[in-house]
């Protein structure tokens, strides 16, 4: 990936400021001009994209703080293998897709519980690229999670993953879920999902524009956000149609 951008750069004649933290923009008055603030300075420019992603941040609930485990208490995104987890036993707390495929690694060498909140709809992994995402039904209703592709929650229970309803809150090494059962893992392992990448943005910006990729705010584009485009824009695949309908919007912008 790195080397792919590096010929992009080269490509296009841009390059790429590092360490720098965007941390609000601002229209002052009626002008076409937003100022962006950041940690090195004030950019004024007139249009800002912002392609920070829908999954920028951990998310851990807020019951975390209070719990403490013999062994490790981590987010998903520090997982790398089977040996970080020094206990035998280890708690999964998330029943999506990151939750599902550290179970199932997990299965061979630990004793697993996989805690989810609510069981979700069973894909084939090759339908990946059009069914990820959220999804709201076809006649309409409140959006539905994402899918688990590939692995399902009845070939975990297989390899000899515990299922568990979520987990309400913790205190100590003990957490307690929402049928009112405890448990005392050794480890836990909080596939809890992410917090996107607009912190930055004012109140006004963070309403749904009128065109894809758009907000209220002009000349602030979005690319690779669902909430702010369609489902399926925060993977590789669909990213790429968020930056021509971008570059569509700029070109054509009075």
């Amino acid at each position: 990936m790195v080397g792919y951008l590096k010929v992009v750069e080269a490509a296009i004649g841009v390059e790429t400021a590092w360490g720098v933290h965007v941390t609000g923009v601002e229209r002052r008055g009626d002008g076409s001009t937003l100022h962006l603030s950041t940690s090195v300075g004030e950019v004024q420019t007139r249009n800002i994209v912002c392609a920070t992603g829908a999954a920028a941040y951990p998310r851990l609930p807020k019951w975390s703080t209070a719990l403490s485990v013999p062994g490790v208490a981590i987010h998903s995104s520090s997982y790398q293998y089977p040996r970080q987890i020094p206990t035998r036993d280890v708690l999964v707390i998330g029943g999506g897709n990151s939750g599902l495929q550290i179970a199932r690694e997990l299965a061979g060498s630990h004793a697993v519980t996989l805690a989810a909140r609510t069981r979700r709809a069973h894909r084939p992994l090759v339908s990946y690229p059009s069914a990820a995402g959220r999804h709201r039904p076809l006649f309409g209703g409140e959006l539905r999670p994402e899918p688990v592709f590939g692995d399902s929650y009845e070939r975990l229970q297989q390899a000899g993953v515990r299922m568990a309803p979520a987990v309400t809150h913790a205190r100590g090494g003990a957490v307690t879920f929402a049928d009112g059962t405890t448990a005392s893992p050794g480890s836990v392992i909080f596939a809890t999902g992410y917090l996107p990448g607009d912190d930055w943005f004012p109140d006004e910006a963070r309403i749904r524009g009128p065109r894809r990729t758009t907000t209220p705010l002009p000349g602030l584009f979005v690319a690779g956000f669902p909430q702010y485009s369609r489902r399926g824009v925060d993977t590789i695949a669909g990213v790429s149609a968020d930056a021509a309908a971008i570059a569509h919007h700029i070109i054509n912008r009075p």
